[in-house]
C-alpha cells in the first residue's frame, strides 16, 4: 500500500496506536516489533477492541480487509507522520539538546499558544517512535509545532529531522550526557548538532544562544539565524536574579518565573526570542512564561511544612548536576541539604565523573550532603557525607524525617526516583 492511500485511511481513524492495551475505538493500530515482543501478534486483539484498522508486516496476521500489510511498520509509521507533516501548511520547529530539552519546548508553547495554535510533543515520545505519533497528532488547524528530539547515539537526530522536516532548530546545549552511547562529549556535539546541519541543507532558520560558544562554532557562517545573549543578539537580557526563582529584563519589561537556576535562564530566553521572532508582543511573552509551572520532578520549589524543596529529579548528567550544585553552593538560604542520586549512561568513564561530583561537594560549606545509588557509593567515600545504595536505604536511616526549617536541593537521574524521598521529609 502506497503512504498516501495509508494517509487517506489514516484520515478515517480517530488516531493512532501502538499498544493494543489501550487502544482506542476507531483507531489506527501499528504492529511495532521489539527485543521481546512482536506487534503482529496483537493486531486482532488491538481490532477487537476497537480499532478501524491494524498495520501488519507479517502476511499471515492479514487476515481481512481491515489488517493492511506493509513491508515494515516501523518504517510505515515513520513515513505516514512525514506524509501528514508535509501536507499540513504547518511550521515546525526542532528542538534537541543534552539539558532542558523538555522544559524548553513547553516554554516555547506557553509563549507561542498566547498568539498561535500549537501543537506539541508531550511526555517523553521524543525518539523514532514518539516522533512519528507527535506529528501525526498535528492537525490542519495547527499554525505551529514544537517538537523535541531525543538521542544517545550519532545518527538518531539526523533521522528524526528527515521524520519531522523542522523548519526551525534550536539545539538549548552540549553536555556530558549519553554518553555510553555517543562515547565522548564529542559524540555528543556531532550527534546533536545534526539537527543543525539538517536546518542549514533545507536553508531553514536557527535559534542561536550567543553566550554558548559551542553553538556558535556548530552554526558557524550560516547567516540564517536569531540570536538571543546578554549583551549581543536579535534579543538582549538581563538577569536580575536567580534566588531562587529567576527574574529577568528585556527591554524595560521585567519577566518572572517560577523556575529556578542559572540553567533555566537561557530555557526562558529561548522561549523569549522565539516569541519576539514570531512578532509576539512582549507583555503576551512575559504572560506565557509567568503562567508556566513546572511538572514532572523537573525545576519544582515545593514547600513541605517548614522545609523548602527544590525537586530536580527527573534526569542528570556531569554537566547538569554541576550546574545544579554551583546554583546551590551559592543559594542565600539556611540550613542547606544537597540529596545527589547516581547518574546513569556514563559508560566507562562513570567511576570518575561521579568521583569528581564528590570531591567537588567537599568545597561546599555550610551544607549537609547525601549520596545515593550504587554509583556513588562504589567511588571513595568521604565521612562528612552520607551514603545510601538507594532510596530505600535511605528512608531506612530516618534522617530525612527529622529535617525541619531547612532547603533541600535534590537532583539525580530518573531511574532512582527521588522523587520518592518526598513522602519522609
Amino acid at each position: 500500500m502506497s503512504i498516501e492511500d495509508l494517509h487517506n485511511l489514516f484520515k478515517k481513524c480517530s488516531g493512532v496506536s501502538t499498544d493494543s492495551r489501550n487502544t482506542g475505538k476507531d483507531e489506527l493500530f501499528f504492529s511495532l516489533k521489539g527485543p521481546n515482543f512482536n506487534g503482529n501478534k496483537y493486531a486482532k486483539k488491538a481490532i477487537e477492541s476497537g480499532a478501524k484498522y491494524a498495520v501488519v508486516d507479517e502476511k499471515e496476521f492479514a487476515i481481512d480487509e481491515r489488517y493492511i500489510l506493509v513491508k515494515n511498520c516501523l518504517e510505515s509509521l515513520q513515513e505516514l507522520s512525514n506524509y501528514h507533516r508535509n501536507k499540513l501548511k504547518v511550521k515546525v520547529i526542532g528542538i534537541t539538546g543534552s539539558n532542558g530539552k523538555t522544559t524548553s519546548k513547553e516554554l516555547i508553547n506557553s509563549v507561542l499558544k498566547t498568539n498561535f495554535k500549537t501543537s506539541y510533543t508531550t511526555g517523553n515520545l521524543n525518539n523514532h517512535i514518539g516522533v512519528p505519533l507527535t506529528l501525526l497528532k498535528i492537525t490542519s488547524e495547527t499554525e505551529i509545532a514544537i517538537i523535541e528530539m531525543g538521542a544517545n547515539h550519532i545518527g538518531e537526530i539526523a533521522l528524526l529531522s528527515e521524520i519531522c522536516n523542522p523548519d526551525f532548530g534550536y539545539i538549548t546545549n552540549f553536555g556530558k550526557a549519553h554518553l555510553e552511547g555517543f562515547g565522548s562529549e564529542e559524540g555528543v556535539i556531532k550527534g546533536k548538532k545534526e539537527l543543525y546541519d539538517y536546518i542549514k541543507r533545507k536553508k531553514g532558520l536557527i535559534f542561536q544562544n550567543n553566550d554558548d560558544h559551542k553553538q556558535i562554532k556548530c552554526v558557524g557562517d550560516y547567516q540564517n539565524v536569531f540570536c538571543f545573549g546578554k549583551s549581543n543578539g536579535d534579543i538582549k537580557y538581563l538577569v536580575k536574579s536567580v534566588n531562587p526563582e529567576i527574574e529577568i529584563k528585556v527591554n524595560e519589561t521585567l519577566i518572572n518565573s517560577s523556575l529556578f537556576g542559572d540553567h533555566n535562564v537561557e530555557n526562558i530566553m529561548a522561549a523569549v526570542a522565539i516569541g519576539k521572532y514570531f512578532k509576539i508582543d512582549l507583555e503576551k511573552i512575559k504572560i506565557g512564561i509567568e503562567d508556566y509551572i513546572s511538572s514532572n520532578n523537573r525545576s519544582q520549589i515545593i514547600k513541605k511544612g517548614s522545609n523548602k524543596i527544590m525537586l530536580d529529579a527527573y534526569n542528570a548528567n556531569p554537566s547538569s548536576m554541576y550546574a545544579a550544585i554551583k546554583f546551590f553552593e551559592n543559594f542565600s538560604e539556611k540550613n542547606k541539604i544537597l540529596i545527589l542520586g547516581d547518574m546513569f549512561e556514563l559508560g566507562k568513564d562513570s567511576k570518575k565523573y561521579h568521583q569528581e561530583i564528590a570531591e567537588y561537594c567537599r568545597l561546599i560549606k555550610d551544607t549537609k550532603i547525601f549520596l545515593v545509588g550504587e554509583l556513588f557509593c562504589n567511588t571513595t567515600r568521604f565521612k562528612e557525607f552520607n551514603y545510601s545504595e538507594n532510596i530505600d536505604n535511605l528512608i531506612s536511616k530516618g534522617d530525612l524525617s527529622k529535617i525541619k526549617k531547612s532547603c533541600l536541593f535534590i537532583k539525580g537521574s530518573r531511574g532512582l526516583k527521588l522523587e520518592k524521598l518526598m513522602d519522609n521529609i
